[in-house]
């Protein structure tokens, strides 16, 4: 038992005080793996999904990925410059959900957090999912056991998160670092070999010709193909979302750290997209037999299959699997800020031993299994899924600033930076959900709603809570009175001892309740007069009523329990306190040598109970060697018959 917290402060870390909060602040370069993996990582996975709805097109679609990337890095610059400007305004953190519920209302706000708490659990879910598809593209022989790598790796992710963000910071820092670096080189020394051979690079190792063309290019497919691509635009929202996870000018950091990932983010998706022109990389079937990812071919086409190509994959691995840690540093934080405005459990407001909002890392960990167990870990089977929510939370962030800087006033540039943020990203919205809505966004579009209803239930909840409790008036003098009170008894012992004492200690009327089912005999009532009230007589104390109630179906517990409403009954003013005496013993095995009635009682009493009806538990702590010495005192439950 004393080693217990130290294999939990190796594993988490010590517990942390609060005063120590802003220790766990962090700077820029700690910010681009906690809020960046995201944003990203899914230049491994966003050129992917594009090329994936090419492959009819043959090699005609590998030339079709620079022009789409190149609408997509329009999209990304107006987020990014929309979101800077949610920061000057928010410097405490405006998420959307924030930001709408202020300037758009409730109902808004609401949008915003379904489809935002949907979003990172999708980016969760196809982030592990996309590494394990990394991993899994390097040795094949793996491909069976992609769900239990996927949910190993989700465990270990949960353990990193819970030592709180600087340490997470810490850890994340160098595959994060060791993955640009490493697909940097691929985009350089690729660039370099693409413009040496003036625009026709021969790749080191052979690569799959693509198929034979299908089908003929469409509008259709390029809103299709380009709905897909915006994946790799989720998780730019993350670093407005945590401002203040960031140290002093947390602003002015929370910027630095969003200009850098868009940068970064830009150049890779960029490079990606013209060296898969310039060396003919298709996307290859992620069902068939001979799948391999993008970068794979990439970079081996550029670097050939040594050493680096290991390196670079095993980088990509790392960080697409990180990458699900953008939702661990998020969704907590959106699940607070929904918690404050009660459209939540209050639960979500609690920080754990690591300053975390721990139950937001519980909640998103048992959703993120669920999704990976039911698509069974596959990056594509999710990605149709994804999307929709950031898009239709940026739409309603940058809307929400619109209005934000029009009440502002003055302020006509930034109105219009928002508003054009609002246009795009709302046209993008609707283009992701028609195009993707048969593959699987009716799912998404079908739990939103569903979310919003369940978060007006909650309000609803403690509206009617807080109008039932509210009180502003003064102690009501005519409710300090003694309450009648109930003890269940079966025997006389010390646990009945220790109980009748304690009731005599908090009223004059109290009554014995003692159920006779005709099995065993009456030996309560027999020994009532000289054990009891003798002694009480004697000293001048109140005498206990014994109530013995007849049960000839042998029925213990509903007897009592009607008996103690009939008094609630009679009395509707008076409190009925019932106290419940219960043997606790020192191991988990020795209560399956006791019934459980004291528990089932408790369990009546709160279901079936009212507000006059008070429970309050008598323990007796057996002692002794394996409880010899009490057992040789005669100690058993009063109600809990050993």
């Amino acid at each position: 038992m004393a080693s217990r917290p130290n294999v939990l402060n190796i594993l988490l870390g010590r517990p942390l005080a609060t005063s120590e909060e802003r220790a766990e602040s962090i700077g820029p370069a700690a910010g681009i793996p906690i809020f960046g993996l995201d944003a990203l990582s899914s230049a491994a996975y966003g050129p992917e999904a594009a090329l994936t709805l090419l492959i009819p097109l043959g090699l005609l679609g590998v030339k079709e990925i620079v022009p789409i990337s190149l609408a997509i890095l329009i999209l990304l610059t107006i987020v990014y410059f929309s979101y800077r400007q949610t920061i000057d305004a928010y410097p405490h953190g405006g998420g959307s959900f924030t930001v709408a519920s202020e300037n758009l209302g409730d109902g808004a706000g609401l949008l915003a957090a379904a489809a935002l708490m949907i979003d990172y659990v999708l980016t969760a879910a196809v982030g592990i999912s996309a590494g394990v598809g990394a991993l899994i593209s390097a040795a094949p022989q793996l491909q069976p056991h992609t769900l239990a790598i996927c949910l190993g790796i989700l465990a270990l992710l949960t353990l990193v998160n819970m030592r709180g963000v600087h340490d997470t910071g810490v850890i994340f820092m160098i595959p994060t670092y060791l993955f640009l670096a490493t697909l940097l080189i691929v985009i350089g020394v690729g660039g370099w070999h693409t413009i040496a051979s003036g625009g026709h690079p021969a790749p080191i190792t052979p690569l799959p010709s693509p198929p034979a063309a299908t089908q003929m290019l469409t509008l259709w497919l390029i809103l299709k193909v380009f709905s897909s691509g915006c994946t790799a635009m989720t998780g730019v929202e993350a670093v407005s979302n945590g401002v203040m996870a960031f140290r002093e000018d947390a602003g002015r950091n929370a910027k630095i750290t969003l200009t850098i990932i868009i940068a970064l983010l830009a150049v890779l998706l960029l490079g990606i997209a013209l060296l898969c022109r310039a060396y003919g990389v298709a996307a290859t079937d992620p069902d068939g037999g001979n799948y391999e990812s993008v970068l794979s071919m990439l970079t081996r086409a550029v670097m050939g299959h040594g050493w680096f190509y290991y390196t670079t994959i095993g980088s990509i691995l790392l960080v697409l699997a990180l990458s699900a840690n953008t939702a661990f540093a998020d969704f907590p934080r959106l699940t607070r800020a929904i918690a404050l405005h009660d459209f939540l459990p209050h639960v979500f407001l609690l920080r754990g031993r690591r300053l975390l909002y721990s139950w937001g890392i519980y909640v998103l960990v048992g959703l993120t299994a669920i999704l990976l167990i039911i698509f069974g870990g596959v990056t594509d089977r999710l990605i149709p899924l994804y999307a929709i929510g950031a898009f239709l939370a940026f739409t309603l962030s940058q809307a929400g600033m619109v209005v934000h800087w029009r009440r502002k006033g003055n302020s006509q540039l930034r109105t219009a930076v928002n508003g054009v943020g609002a246009l795009a990203t709302g046209v993008t919205a609707a283009v992701v959900l028609v195009t993707k809505f048969t593959s699987g966004a009716w799912i998404t579009a079908l739990l939103i709603p569903s979310m919003i209803l369940i978060m007006r239930a909650v309000k609803r909840h403690y509206v009617r809570v807080g109008r039932e409790t509210q009180l502003d008036t003064p102690l009501s003098v005519a409710l300090v009175q003694e309450p009648i009170v109930v003890m269940p008894i079966d025997r006389w012992s010390r646990i009945t001892e220790k109980g009748v004492s304690f009731a005599l200690s908090l009223s004059s009327d109290v009554r014995c309740l003692h159920v006779q089912s005709g099995e065993e005999a009456d030996t309560i009532s027999e020994v009532w007069e000289k054990l009891i009230v003798a002694p009480l007589k004697g000293a001048g104390k109140p005498i206990p009523k014994l109530v013995v109630l007849k049960s000839p179906y042998r029925y213990i517990l509903q007897p009592m329990v009607d008996y103690i409403h009939s008094i609630c009954t009679a009395k509707q003013e008076q409190r009925v306190c019932v106290l419940v005496p219960e043997l606790v013993v020192r191991h988990w095995w020795e209560n399956l040598m006791h019934n459980r009635r004291a528990d089932l009682l408790k369990v009546i009493l709160l279901v079936r109970g009212n507000r006059n009806i008070v429970v309050i538990n008598i323990p007796w702590y057996l002692e002794g060697e394996n409880g010899a010495d009490a057992e040789e005192s005669g100690v058993a439950a009063a109600l809990p018959k050993p």
